[in-house]
């Protein structure tokens, strides 16, 4: 049985028939969309990167840190000549061997690279472990983390030293930063689905570990927090919550460069091509995402939605008691079927557009909580404390629909401009210090 329809019989499992039927309807109307053909960096690029970061005055030490466990020689030397081809030279790769032979040892020795430094661990201690112990080898002012049988663009260094100087000349701290992410094949030379992420968002990185990789952190945060071997398999998404925790009120420290800089390679053992291999990664996940809760204070529960690695905080009362950053809650708002309105940019372009119902669009994020920088009027909900603003903006006092908690948009004039007002407001909230919030599934239908 393919891979695919291994899938696929998967999600009818847990999710029943008319999920799925959906589910495979979005797929198939996916393949009609143009494909995806990765194009790298060339060689006149290259050779530019490389001579301006020959210039630089300020030039960040980058380590990389690879945990090797039994990596297969053709995998290992493939990753380790994506970091030696990179366009930036001031790096340093720390190789972390946890094999019980010397397999990895072999293919590195030949090498004779000084920027490559290799350690021989006494023991397997698991992912967590053994990537520690890299991290506590490594010189660098950022780390950044890759796995043993993956591979860098050739500029992905350069694209990370050249943002963290920027942001540095501008006087702005870099805390972590992380790139967009495609998948390729066994052979290495075979790329596809790509990750397109989205610049920090926190509640759609509460509902999935979209940062992933390639993930750098500044040498002294990732030193103090470490890896926790208790979320084994999900190691990075409980790492970089925990980033995420102690950078609150420095979010502009989490810097998203949006390119393809890293390839996860999928073979059949690998979670990228058989999810159900590591069903206990997304329970580590869904772990670290409930122990990210507790440390906040928000009490609820981390449920698994029907999308592997994908989660929901369903809070224990209502969200405004538990969330005190939040001012409002918007969702979706559908006419003849597909999504008219709801999430929108500070400009007022409408996030998922025209996506049908049932469909969760890219990666699923129609389905996702997530921040928003304006919602729609029409399906929003305001905490009792911004209701006063609310009424200084709209002109008209707080109502809720009948039979409903949003806002009656009947108590506006009948020629209101209800996109200009849905901007005006969420600006005021925004400026107010408030976070605003897409809830999928706080639905509504226009006109009713």
């Amino acid at each position: 049985m393919s891979a695919y329809l291994k899938k696929t019989a998967y999600y009818l499992k847990r999710n029943g028939i008319k999920n799925t039927y959906y589910a495979i309807s979005e797929r198939l109307a996916e393949r009609r969309q143009p494909l995806y053909r990765f194009v790298p960096p060339q060689e006149e690029e290259l050779a530019r990167q490389r001579a301006a970061a020959g210039e630089w005055e300020y030039a960040p030490l980058i380590s990389v840190v690879v945990p090797c466990y039994r990596t297969p020689e053709t995998f290992l030397r493939e990753m380790v000549d994506s970091v030696r081809g990179q366009s930036y030279e001031r790096w340093e790769l720390i190789l972390t061997d946890a094999s019980e032979d010397d397999c990895v040892e072999k293919a590195i020795r030949p090498l004779g690279d000084p920027r490559i430094r290799y350690v021989k661990l006494e023991r397997n201690g698991g992912i967590a472990e053994n990537t520690n112990r890299g991290i506590l080898l490594a010189s660098g002012e950022y780390i950044g983390l890759l796995d043993h049988d993956d591979l860098l663009t050739r500029d992905a260094l350069y694209r990370m030293a050249e943002t963290i100087r920027a942001r540095q000349k501008s006087g702005r701290e870099t805390w972590l930063l992380y790139s967009d992410e495609d998948k390729c094949a066994g052979d290495g030379n075979t790329f596809y689905e790509p990750n397109r992420k989205e610049d920090f968002n926190l509640d759609l990185f509460l509902s999935n570990n979209y940062i992933c990789h390639f993930m750098a952190l500044k040498s002294g945060l990732i030193r103090k927090l470490r890896m926790r071997g208790e979320y084994e398999g999900a190691q990075d998404y409980d790492l970089a919550l925990r980033a995420v925790a102690a950078l609150e009120g420095k979010e502009d420290g989490i810097v998203h460069l949006p390119r393809v800089l890293y390839h996860w390679r999928c073979h059949l053992s690998s979670t990228a091509q058989n999810p159900q291999s590591k069903l206990y990664a997304y329970e580590a996940g869904r772990r670290a995402l409930q122990d990210f809760a507790a440390q906040k204070g928000w009490t609820g529960e981390v449920r698994d939605t029907a999308h592997l690695g994908f989660y929901r905080l369903e809070y224990s009362r209502d969200i405004f008691e538990i969330r005190q950053d939040l001012g409002a809650t918007g969702g979706p708002v559908f006419e003849k079927g597909r999504i008219a309105g709801g999430r929108m940019t500070a400009q007022g372009e409408v996030f998922y557009r025209g996506l049908k119902k049932h469909y969760g669009g890219y990666l699923h994020r129609a389905h996702l909580c997530q921040d928003a920088q304006a919602l729609d009027i029409r399906n929003i909900r305001i905490r009792r404390e911004a209701r006063e603003l609310f009424r200084e903006i709209t002109g008209v006092a707080w109502r809720t629909a009948p039979g409903r908690d949003i806002f009656d948009i009947a108590a506006l004039p009948q020629d209101a401009d209800l996109q200009q007002i849905s901007l005006a407001l969420s600006e005021g909230l925004r400026e107010a210090g408030y976070r605003l919030l897409y809830l999928p599934e706080q639905e509504r239908t226009s006109g009713t």
